[in-house]
This record gives C-alpha cells, structure tokens and sequence, in this order.
C-alpha cells in the first residue's frame, strides 16, 4: 500500500490499514512518504495497532501538540502582545471615561440628576489623575521600553538556546533577521511521538538505550530485516527529499530476489546517491529518515543528517524533508522492488465539480495545507496513469469528502453539514472507505488475484 500524506492525515490511513488487517488482506511491501512514511514503518513490524487503538497516536491528546509554533514564536508574540496593551492604555481610560460619562448623561437625561453628576464627576476625577504628567504620559514610555527590552532578549536567547540544543550544526549565509525568523512551525513533537512508538515496539525485542535514535533505527532495521516472511513483518520503501543532494532518497528494506536488482546500478542514474539500504550501512538512518518524511518543507526546519564518513557522502550533513508529490517515485520504486498491482491511499477528496469552493482560511499553517493536498492530489491523478503502464492493477482508496485538512489536529468544522468534525471520525471514514471503495468489490470478489501488491499487510 502507498501511503501519501501530511499531519493530520494520518489518522484516515490509520482506518485504512485496519480495515485492511480486519479483512485479513496479504500484502508484501510497505510504501510511504511523509506521514505515510511513519505509517508504513509501524505496519512493517505488526505494530499498526499503535496507531488507532485507544491512547494511540491518532486517539491521544498528543497530535493537539503536532506542529505547533517555535517557543521563540508563541513568547515573542506574547510579550508583542503586551507591547500593545501598554500603549493603548491610555487610549482605553480615556474611552472608559467617556463610556462612564455618557453613561451619567443617559441617568441624568431619565430623571437622576444627582445620580448622573456623581457620575460626570467620578469619571472626570479619574481621568485626571490617569493622564496627569506623573502617571500615565510617565509610565507607558517606561512599561514599554521594559517590554520592547524584553522582547529583543526572549528573540536573542531562543535563537542561541536552539543552536545551543542543536545535535547538528551546519554553516548558513543570511542576513541576521532570518535567524530571528526562520520557519515558524517545529516538527519534534510528531517525530518524537513516532519514535516512541517504534521505540516502545524495539524494546520489547531487545534492550535498546532510549536517548540514542541511530541505536534504536538499528535495532528496527535489524529486526525487520530478521523477521521477513513471518506474519506481521513486510518490505519496507520510504521516499524523502535530499534538499542538499538534490534528489529524492529511498529508504529500502527489499528482500531477496528484488533486492539484488532493486539495487543495481542503472543507465544514468547512481544508485547509490538515490537509495538507502536498511539492511546495510543505512540501517543507521532509519529514524532520520522517519524524521525527514514528518518534516513539510519551507514551514518546518529540514531535518539534519549526518552520513558516515566511509559512505558516498564522506560525512556530510545534509537536510532531509517530505515531497507533497511523491507518489509518483513510490510508484516507480515499488514496481523496481517487482510489486505486481499497486493500491495508492491518500485523504485529500478530489473535486468533481464546479461551485464546491469554499472560503480559504487566511492563516498560515491552512494556507500551506491547501497547497500541500493541492500537490499531492495533482501527483496522484497523474502517477495514476503512468502507474496502469507497469502494474497489472492500481487502485486508489480516498475520501469523496474530507474537511480535515493537514494541520487540524483538533478537527475542522464542515460547511457542508454544518458540525464540526474531530479527527476519531478521520480514522472511522478511512475504516469504511476501505471497506466500500476496496475490500468489498476487489478482495471479496477476487481475493485470489492479488498477487505481490506494494501495500501494508494484514497479519496472517
């Protein structure tokens, strides 16, 4: 199964996959990118159920945290915040005694003429003293001046504590602001929220120290690639973005006969620089590439990768993040790895027709959601075609409508019924779409024809 992806759209392919494990579906290969990545890594080693069982991934409180704002955003816009309070506070007692005289004009004007100018007279008084030359013209300058101070340490001290924390460092060229600036959104929750899962699932297996993600990556490798062939276990292919080495790296775990010819040397292109062998030196990486693939580029900070020195790359650190439309290459990888027939899943509903717009949501973390299942149902319609050339089937499994976009972790009110709905419901729609749009007409009416399929597996 490919699954495509971003944020909070996992949760549809989590009701996918266990439509799919509930249907007792055989299927061999794993395919994913973005948060399709982190999905098929799970699934690879029976652990699919992390991600929809109670106090999953996708029914815990902790996908509410999922690409939140920088500390240094969320303070600085506090304290901005304040800035502004304190200028408008002279400006909010003058209005307030003008309400309270207006009030006093209104109570004398009804007939409580003593009423009214004990009022007149209380607000005068107050406004007097709030913009005598001591208080309010003396204070606010220095509040401010305070707050504004305040402001250039928190923006100064978050950029040196994140260089500070940062397990890798890379030279950069820039004016200083975009230091101050960067991107404004921060991955390590999700990351770290996926490799506690598969942490949690390694462990069982064999002692692994919980502060080192390469031995944990190893040890997942390891184990995958020990197990394959047993029920619950499967080949793997992930697809991220090498931002410095220009190209899109694979991260494989194929098994033999594929394997040899998955990575032989190709006319014009070098194998070498374009997939990551989990079952050699690569199995190293295999976190850093789940940290890659949860990382949407330009909004979040790329993911810092640093090779071995006896690899291609001779040590350097390169940037890894997630491709909207990837699908296509996971395509073309899983038919390399000899999958036969191909089922693509994805929660972006496409648009049939004219007069469905709604009004777009201005922000910037919807702004960028609208573009990345823009992306990804583009690459889908077109991987489609090119993928009916080289398998024998190719099937798509996706929502008719879906208000979720990739980055409402807490739900997202939909115009067309009029409620709002939480993201339980994502992972019950892919449940039932699975069902409808794939294990009923396709494996209840010929089961027996899948063959090698590039999907995640049921256990047997």
């Amino acid at each position: 199964m490919i699954f495509c992806g971003t944020g909070a759209h996992g949760a549809y392919l989590a009701g996918v996959l266990r439509a799919l494990q509930e249907a007792g579906v055989r299927i061999d290969i794993a395919c994913g990118h973005g948060v399709g990545a982190a999905t098929a890594m799970l699934a690879a080693i029976d652990g699919a159920a992390r991600l929809w069982d109670e106090g999953g991934v996708w029914r815990s409180r902790a996908p509410s945290r999922f690409y939140g704002w920088k500390p240094l955003i969320v303070t600085t816009g506090w304290i901005a915040a304040l800035l502004i309070v304190v200028l408008l506070s002279p400006v909010v007692a003058l209005a307030g005694g003008m309400i309270v005289l207006a009030a006093g004009f209104l109570v004398t004007l009804v007939g409580f003429t003593s009423a009214g100018a004990e009022l007149n007279r209380a607000a005068a008084t107050a406004l007097q003293l709030a913009l005598a030359p001591e208080n309010l013209p003396t204070i606010v300058p220095r509040l401010a001046m305070v707050v504004v101070a305040a402001l250039v340490i928190a923006a100064f001290a978050g950029v040196f504590i994140a260089q500070s924390r940062a397990p890798l460092r890379r030279q950069s060229n820039g004016a200083w602001w975009w230091r101050l600036i960067g991107a404004p959104l921060e991955a390590t929750t999700i990351r770290n929220t996926f490799v506690s899962a598969i942490g949690e699932l390694i462990r069982g297996a064999a002692a692994t120290p919980r502060n080192e993600p390469g031995a944990v990556g190893r040890r997942y490798a390891e184990a995958l690639a020990e197990n394959l062939g047993q029920p619950g276990f499967r080949e793997l292919l992930l697809v991220i973005t090498d931002v410095d080495a220009r190209r899109d790296l694979v991260a494989a775990l194929v098994s033999d006969p594929f394997r040899r010819e998955f990575l032989a040397p190709r006319v014009g292109r070098d194998r070498r620089a374009e997939v990551l062998d989990l079952t050699g030196p690569g199995r190293d990486h295999a976190l850093d590439v789940l940290g890659g693939a949860l990382t949407p580029p330009l909004v979040c900070d790329p993911a810092l990768v640093r090779f071995a020195g006896d690899s291609l790359w001779r040590g350097e650190t390169h940037r890894f993040c997630d491709r909207p439309d990837a699908v296509y290459r996971l395509i073309e990888e899983a038919a390399m790895a000899g999958a036969a027939q191909a089922i693509i899943v994805s929660a972006v509903a496409p648009r049939t027709g004219a007069h469905t717009l709604r009004p777009p949501r201005l922000d910037l973390k919807n702004r960028f959601g609208d573009f990345t299942m823009a992306s990804e149902a583009a690459a889908i319609r077109d991987a489609i075609e090119t993928a009916r050339l080289g398998f024998d089937s190719v099937y798509v499994i996706r929502p008719d409508h879906n208000p979720v976009g990739p980055f409402d972790f807490e739900g997202a009110y939909d115009e067309a019924s009029d409620r709002k709905v939480p993201l339980a419901e994502l992972i019950d729609e892919g449940y039932v779409d699975a069902y409808r749009q794939f294990i009923d007409p396709i494996v209840g009416a010929s089961g027996e024809a899948l063959g090698r399929v590039a999907v995640i597996p049921a256990n047997e």
